[in-house]
Protein backbone atom coordinates (compact mmCIF):
# COMPACT_ATOMS: atom_id res chain seq x y z
CA UNK A 1 0.00 0.00 0.00
CA UNK A 2 1.41 3.37 -0.98
CA UNK A 3 2.36 5.98 1.59
CA UNK A 4 -0.08 8.89 1.64
CA UNK A 5 1.22 10.63 4.75
CA UNK A 6 2.56 13.46 2.58
CA UNK A 7 -0.94 14.59 1.52
CA UNK A 8 -2.00 17.96 2.90
CA UNK A 9 -5.26 16.84 4.49
CA UNK A 10 -6.34 20.39 5.23
CA UNK A 11 -6.26 21.14 1.52
CA UNK A 12 -7.41 17.67 0.47
CA UNK A 13 -9.70 16.31 3.23
CA UNK A 14 -11.52 13.83 1.01
CA UNK A 15 -12.40 10.16 1.31
CA UNK A 16 -10.67 7.86 -1.17
CA UNK A 17 -12.62 5.44 -3.35
CA UNK A 18 -11.29 2.80 -5.72
CA UNK A 19 -12.46 1.15 -8.91
CA UNK A 20 -10.87 -2.10 -10.04
CA UNK A 21 -10.36 -1.65 -13.76
CA UNK A 22 -8.98 -4.52 -15.87
CA UNK A 23 -5.66 -2.63 -16.01
CA UNK A 24 -5.31 -1.63 -12.36
CA UNK A 25 -6.93 0.08 -9.43
CA UNK A 26 -8.22 3.59 -10.14
CA UNK A 27 -8.54 6.07 -7.30
CA UNK A 28 -11.42 8.55 -7.37
CA UNK A 29 -13.22 11.04 -5.17
CA UNK A 30 -16.99 10.97 -4.77
CA UNK A 31 -17.99 13.96 -2.66
CA UNK A 32 -21.34 15.65 -2.06
CA UNK A 33 -24.86 14.91 -3.22
CA UNK A 34 -27.01 16.10 -6.08
CA UNK A 35 -26.48 16.30 -9.84
CA UNK A 36 -23.17 14.74 -10.83
CA UNK A 37 -20.15 16.70 -12.02
CA UNK A 38 -17.22 14.65 -13.35
CA UNK A 39 -13.84 16.43 -13.34
CA UNK A 40 -10.84 15.17 -15.31
CA UNK A 41 -7.23 16.21 -14.87
CA UNK A 42 -4.42 16.00 -17.40
CA UNK A 43 -0.69 15.44 -17.37
CA UNK A 44 1.46 16.10 -14.28
CA UNK A 45 -1.55 16.49 -12.01
CA UNK A 46 -4.15 14.43 -10.14
CA UNK A 47 -7.45 14.97 -8.33
CA UNK A 48 -5.71 17.39 -5.93
CA UNK A 49 -5.98 19.96 -8.76
CA UNK A 50 -9.76 20.11 -8.27
CA UNK A 51 -9.82 20.40 -4.47
CA UNK A 52 -11.27 23.94 -4.50
CA UNK A 53 -13.84 22.98 -7.14
CA UNK A 54 -15.00 20.16 -4.87
CA UNK A 55 -15.18 22.34 -1.77
CA UNK A 56 -17.21 24.93 -3.69
CA UNK A 57 -19.63 22.51 -5.35
CA UNK A 58 -20.02 19.55 -2.98
CA UNK A 59 -22.70 21.21 -0.83
CA UNK A 60 -25.06 20.99 -3.82
CA UNK A 61 -23.50 18.62 -6.35
CA UNK A 62 -21.99 15.16 -6.47
CA UNK A 63 -18.34 15.70 -7.41
CA UNK A 64 -16.60 12.72 -9.01
CA UNK A 65 -12.90 13.20 -9.64
CA UNK A 66 -10.74 10.26 -10.74
CA UNK A 67 -6.99 9.95 -10.94
CA UNK A 68 -6.15 8.47 -14.32
CA UNK A 69 -4.27 5.19 -14.10
CA UNK A 70 -0.60 6.04 -13.58
CA UNK A 71 -1.39 9.30 -11.80
CA UNK A 72 -2.10 10.46 -8.26
CA UNK A 73 -3.26 7.70 -5.94
CA UNK A 74 -4.17 5.27 -8.71
CA UNK A 75 -2.04 2.24 -9.49
CA UNK A 76 0.94 2.74 -11.78
CA UNK A 77 1.41 -0.69 -13.39
CA UNK A 78 4.44 -1.04 -15.64
CA UNK A 79 2.62 -3.09 -18.26
CA UNK A 80 -0.48 -0.90 -18.65
CA UNK A 81 -1.25 1.05 -21.81
CA UNK A 82 -1.17 4.80 -21.17
CA UNK A 83 -2.36 6.28 -24.45
CA UNK A 84 -5.24 8.76 -24.17
CA UNK A 85 -7.55 6.27 -25.87
CA UNK A 86 -6.72 3.71 -23.17
CA UNK A 87 -7.52 6.23 -20.43
CA UNK A 88 -10.77 7.03 -22.24
CA UNK A 89 -11.79 3.38 -22.17
CA UNK A 90 -11.10 3.18 -18.45
CA UNK A 91 -13.09 6.37 -17.88
CA UNK A 92 -16.05 4.79 -19.67
CA UNK A 93 -15.74 1.75 -17.42
CA UNK A 94 -15.77 3.94 -14.32
CA UNK A 95 -18.79 5.95 -15.52
CA UNK A 96 -20.68 2.74 -16.25
CA UNK A 97 -19.67 1.33 -12.87
CA UNK A 98 -21.08 4.44 -11.14
CA UNK A 99 -24.16 4.41 -13.42
CA UNK A 100 -23.83 8.10 -14.21
CA UNK A 101 -26.22 9.88 -16.55
CA UNK A 102 -27.15 13.49 -17.28
CA UNK A 103 -23.96 14.80 -15.69
CA UNK A 104 -21.71 17.78 -16.27
CA UNK A 105 -18.18 17.22 -17.50
CA UNK A 106 -15.16 19.33 -16.53
CA UNK A 107 -12.02 18.77 -18.62
CA UNK A 108 -8.50 20.16 -18.62
CA UNK A 109 -5.30 19.35 -20.55
CA UNK A 110 -5.30 15.62 -21.50
CA UNK A 111 -8.61 15.36 -19.67
CA UNK A 112 -10.06 17.12 -22.73
CA UNK A 113 -9.68 14.42 -25.38
CA UNK A 114 -10.09 11.69 -22.76
CA UNK A 115 -13.39 13.03 -21.41
CA UNK A 116 -14.78 14.43 -24.62
CA UNK A 117 -14.34 11.10 -26.34
CA UNK A 118 -17.01 9.84 -23.93
CA UNK A 119 -19.19 12.85 -24.68
CA UNK A 120 -18.92 12.19 -28.41
CA UNK A 121 -20.06 8.60 -27.92
CA UNK A 122 -22.78 9.47 -25.38
CA UNK A 123 -23.85 13.08 -26.02
CA UNK A 124 -27.26 12.42 -24.47
CA UNK A 125 -25.56 11.67 -21.13
CA UNK A 126 -23.85 15.06 -20.89
CA UNK A 127 -25.83 17.90 -19.34
CA UNK A 128 -23.14 20.54 -19.84
CA UNK A 129 -19.40 20.91 -20.29
CA UNK A 130 -16.76 23.09 -18.67
CA UNK A 131 -13.58 23.30 -20.73
CA UNK A 132 -10.28 24.65 -19.39
CA UNK A 133 -7.11 25.01 -21.51
CA UNK A 134 -7.31 21.81 -23.52
CA UNK A 135 -7.74 20.50 -27.05
CA UNK A 136 -9.44 17.77 -29.13
CA UNK A 137 -7.66 17.85 -32.50
CA UNK A 138 -4.22 16.88 -33.86
CA UNK A 139 -1.36 19.05 -32.60
CA UNK A 140 0.86 18.60 -35.65
CA UNK A 141 2.78 21.79 -36.25
CA UNK A 142 2.59 22.82 -32.59
CA UNK A 143 6.12 23.46 -31.30
CA UNK A 144 5.45 22.25 -27.77
CA UNK A 145 4.01 18.96 -28.99
CA UNK A 146 6.94 18.29 -31.33
CA UNK A 147 9.54 19.09 -28.69
CA UNK A 148 7.81 16.93 -26.08
CA UNK A 149 7.44 14.09 -28.58
CA UNK A 150 11.11 14.15 -29.50
CA UNK A 151 12.35 14.50 -25.92
CA UNK A 152 10.21 11.66 -24.55
CA UNK A 153 11.38 8.93 -26.93
CA UNK A 154 14.03 6.28 -26.50
CA UNK A 155 16.61 5.93 -23.75
CA UNK A 156 17.33 9.69 -23.57
CA UNK A 157 13.61 10.36 -23.11
CA UNK A 158 13.32 7.77 -20.39
CA UNK A 159 16.26 9.31 -18.57
CA UNK A 160 15.01 12.90 -18.92
CA UNK A 161 11.34 12.32 -18.15
CA UNK A 162 11.44 9.34 -15.80
CA UNK A 163 14.78 9.46 -14.02
CA UNK A 164 15.24 13.24 -13.83
CA UNK A 165 11.50 14.00 -13.57
CA UNK A 166 12.12 16.89 -15.96
CA UNK A 167 8.47 17.74 -16.59
CA UNK A 168 7.44 18.13 -12.97
CA UNK A 169 10.70 19.60 -11.73
CA UNK A 170 11.41 22.03 -14.60
CA UNK A 171 8.48 22.41 -17.02
CA UNK A 172 5.63 22.41 -14.50
CA UNK A 173 6.57 25.79 -12.96
CA UNK A 174 7.09 27.34 -16.40
CA UNK A 175 3.44 27.18 -17.44
CA UNK A 176 2.03 29.18 -14.52
CA UNK A 177 0.99 32.76 -15.14
CA UNK A 178 2.50 33.80 -11.81
CA UNK A 179 5.14 31.34 -10.69
CA UNK A 180 5.11 32.85 -7.22
CA UNK A 181 1.77 31.08 -6.67
CA UNK A 182 3.54 27.73 -6.89
CA UNK A 183 5.13 27.60 -3.45
CA UNK A 184 7.38 24.76 -2.33
CA UNK A 185 4.71 23.05 -0.26
CA UNK A 186 2.16 23.18 -3.07
CA UNK A 187 4.72 21.89 -5.58
CA UNK A 188 5.35 18.92 -3.28
CA UNK A 189 1.70 17.88 -3.57
CA UNK A 190 2.28 17.38 -7.29
CA UNK A 191 5.75 15.84 -6.99
CA UNK A 192 5.01 13.27 -4.29
CA UNK A 193 2.70 10.96 -6.33
CA UNK A 194 5.66 10.29 -8.66
CA UNK A 195 8.59 9.45 -6.35
CA UNK A 196 10.71 7.38 -8.77
CA UNK A 197 11.26 6.53 -12.40
CA UNK A 198 8.87 3.57 -12.34
CA UNK A 199 6.02 5.80 -11.17
CA UNK A 200 6.42 8.24 -14.07
CA UNK A 201 5.55 5.97 -16.99
CA UNK A 202 2.20 7.67 -17.61
CA UNK A 203 3.80 11.13 -17.60
CA UNK A 204 6.30 10.06 -20.25
CA UNK A 205 3.53 8.45 -22.28
CA UNK A 206 1.47 11.64 -22.27
CA UNK A 207 4.44 13.67 -23.55
CA UNK A 208 4.94 11.14 -26.33
CA UNK A 209 1.23 10.97 -27.18
CA UNK A 210 0.82 14.71 -27.78
CA UNK A 211 1.79 13.75 -31.32
CA UNK A 212 1.63 9.96 -31.11
CA UNK A 213 -2.15 9.91 -30.80
CA UNK A 214 -2.73 12.40 -33.62
CA UNK A 215 -4.90 10.00 -35.63
CA UNK A 216 -7.12 9.45 -32.58
CA UNK A 217 -7.46 13.20 -32.01
CA UNK A 218 -8.39 13.62 -35.67
CA UNK A 219 -11.10 10.99 -35.30
CA UNK A 220 -12.51 12.85 -32.30
CA UNK A 221 -12.47 16.21 -34.06
CA UNK A 222 -14.26 14.82 -37.10
CA UNK A 223 -17.16 13.91 -34.78
CA UNK A 224 -17.30 17.32 -33.08
CA UNK A 225 -20.78 18.18 -34.34
CA UNK A 226 -22.15 15.54 -31.97
CA UNK A 227 -21.43 17.79 -28.99
CA UNK A 228 -21.87 21.27 -30.47
CA UNK A 229 -25.37 21.72 -29.00
CA UNK A 230 -24.31 20.87 -25.44
CA UNK A 231 -24.07 24.03 -23.29
CA UNK A 232 -20.41 24.82 -22.68
CA UNK A 233 -18.48 27.13 -20.40
CA UNK A 234 -14.97 27.98 -21.60
CA UNK A 235 -12.62 29.00 -18.80
CA UNK A 236 -9.23 30.03 -20.17
CA UNK A 237 -5.91 31.09 -18.71
CA UNK A 238 -4.53 33.57 -21.23
CA UNK A 239 -0.87 33.24 -20.17
CA UNK A 240 -0.79 29.54 -20.94
CA UNK A 241 2.23 28.94 -23.23
CA UNK A 242 0.75 25.64 -24.42
CA UNK A 243 -2.92 26.33 -25.23
CA UNK A 244 -3.37 29.88 -26.38
CA UNK A 245 -5.92 32.31 -27.82
CA UNK A 246 -6.07 30.40 -31.12
CA UNK A 247 -7.03 27.20 -29.31
CA UNK A 248 -9.74 29.01 -27.37
CA UNK A 249 -11.07 30.46 -30.63
CA UNK A 250 -11.46 26.97 -32.07
CA UNK A 251 -13.64 25.96 -29.13
CA UNK A 252 -15.65 29.15 -29.42
CA UNK A 253 -16.38 28.40 -33.08
CA UNK A 254 -17.65 24.91 -32.26
CA UNK A 255 -20.39 25.40 -29.70
CA UNK A 256 -23.74 27.01 -30.42
CA UNK A 257 -24.49 27.64 -26.73
CA UNK A 258 -21.35 28.83 -25.04
CA UNK A 259 -20.02 31.31 -22.51
CA UNK A 260 -16.37 32.33 -22.27
CA UNK A 261 -14.56 33.65 -19.21
CA UNK A 262 -10.88 34.53 -19.65
CA UNK A 263 -8.22 35.10 -17.01
CA UNK A 264 -5.55 37.48 -18.34
CA UNK A 265 -2.86 36.71 -15.74
CA UNK A 266 -3.42 32.96 -15.31
CA UNK A 267 -1.44 30.22 -17.01
CA UNK A 268 -2.08 26.59 -17.83
CA UNK A 269 -3.25 25.45 -14.40
CA UNK A 270 -6.24 27.75 -14.10
CA UNK A 271 -7.64 25.69 -11.22
CA UNK A 272 -4.70 26.93 -9.15
CA UNK A 273 -4.67 30.54 -10.35
CA UNK A 274 -8.29 31.45 -11.11
CA UNK A 275 -9.30 32.19 -7.53
CA UNK A 276 -12.77 33.16 -6.36
CA UNK A 277 -13.79 34.56 -9.75
CA UNK A 278 -13.18 31.19 -11.37
CA UNK A 279 -15.16 29.35 -8.71
CA UNK A 280 -18.04 31.80 -8.89
CA UNK A 281 -18.16 31.50 -12.69
CA UNK A 282 -18.26 27.72 -12.42
CA UNK A 283 -20.96 27.69 -9.76
CA UNK A 284 -23.10 30.22 -11.63
CA UNK A 285 -22.92 28.25 -14.87
CA UNK A 286 -23.87 24.97 -13.23
CA UNK A 287 -26.70 26.63 -11.36
CA UNK A 288 -28.09 27.85 -14.68
CA UNK A 289 -27.85 24.38 -16.21
CA UNK A 290 -29.57 22.70 -13.28
CA UNK A 291 -31.90 25.60 -12.49
CA UNK A 292 -34.86 23.27 -12.31
CA UNK A 293 -33.15 21.35 -9.53
CA UNK A 294 -31.38 24.11 -7.58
Amino acid sequence: MQDTSWIDREAYPFQSNYFESPDGRIHFLDEGEGEAVVMLHGSLTWSFLYRDFIKTLAPGYRCIVPDHLGFGLSDKPAQAAYRPADHALRLQQLIEHLQLDNFSLVVHDFGGPIGLSYALEHPQAIRSMIILNTWMWPLRGEGVAHIAGLMSRGKPGKFIFQNLNFELQVLFPQVWGKRSKLGKELHQQYLKPFPDAESRLAITAFARELLGSSDWYEKLWQQRDRIKEIPALLLWGMKDPIFKQKHLARWQSLFSDTKTVTFPTAGHFLQEEGGAFLLNSLKEFLSEQFSGNK
